[in-house]
């Protein structure tokens, strides 16, 4: 075996047993996942595609960039996880065409008004009644991961790099300026809105359990998130890609 042929050996040995020492890394960030998803993804989707994650990420892994494996390889399991989730998009068009609207509606008369749009302007806005509204909430609250840590995954917001290639200077303050604008956007919101944001994404509790907490039912707390997140996107619109699906 000559040299070249006996260190790609050794490189392939290194690999195989960087995915077997971390496989239930990808099962602990699928599940991890999967208390925010609808429950008609699968986790054996997202562990398949976490797998392809990790995969890659032992070859392409470089001690020498300072992160551990274990940080570089969880950016991109939750990355080829991510990905899956937004090419098996289980939402009808109409959804992320009426989520649009209404963040839109609401930019609207934020601007105009001056303070945060209610429940009932934005439903005038969009000519229909407050149920058919609080519907188009429920309906919105599956069609997007819409997460703190995951908007530039998703593709909505300039990308932190899990491929492996290093980021340029212009992105990292692209990156620390969408952060600082999301954490006055945050800051902003209506008091219900900013605690159940803190309570999902900080606190790490579900539906069911902010209920509990606020003393309204699971689909109240599903709009209420819905409605945040949306009123998150009207704020963050000069940050946010078109989307057409």
């Amino acid at each position: 075996m000559n040299g070249l042929a006996a260190y790609t050996a050794v490189q392939e040995q290194d690999s195989d047993a960087l995915v077997i020492q971390h496989a239930p890394l990808v099962k602990r960030i699928a599940y991890h996942l999967m208390n925010k998803l609808p429950p008609n993804v699968q986790a054996d989707d997202l562990i398949q595609a976490g797998m392809i994650g990790l995969l890659e990420a032992s070859r392409n892994y470089d001690p020498s960039q300072g992160a551990s494996f274990e940080t570089y390889a969880g950016i991109r399991i939750r990355g080829s996880m991510l990905d899956e989730i937004r090419r098996s998009d289980w939402t009808p068009r109409s959804v992320h065409r009426k989520a649009r609207m209404v963040a839109e509606a609401m930019r609207e008369i934020e601007n105009e008004q001056g303070r945060d749009a209610r429940d009932v302007e934005v439903a005038d806005a969009l000519g229909m009644s407050l149920d058919e509204y609080h519907k188009i909430l429920q309906d919105a609250s599956g069609c997007r991961i819409f997460s703190l840590e995951d908007l530039q995954a998703v593709g909505e917001l300039p990308q932190e790099r899990t491929d492996g290639t290093i980021q340029g200077p212009f992105e990292g303050m692209q990156r620390d300026a969408f952060k600082g604008a999301l954490a006055d956007a945050i800051a902003g919101l209506p008091e219900r809105e900013r605690l159940v944001i803190a309570l999902y994404y900080e606190e790490e509790l579900n539906l069911r359990e902010i209920g509990q907490i606020l003393g309204v039912s699971e689909s109240r707390v599903c709009q209420i998130h819905s409605q945040a997140t949306l009123r998150l996107r009207s704020r963050l619109s000069e940050w946010l890609a078109d989307d057409d699906r």
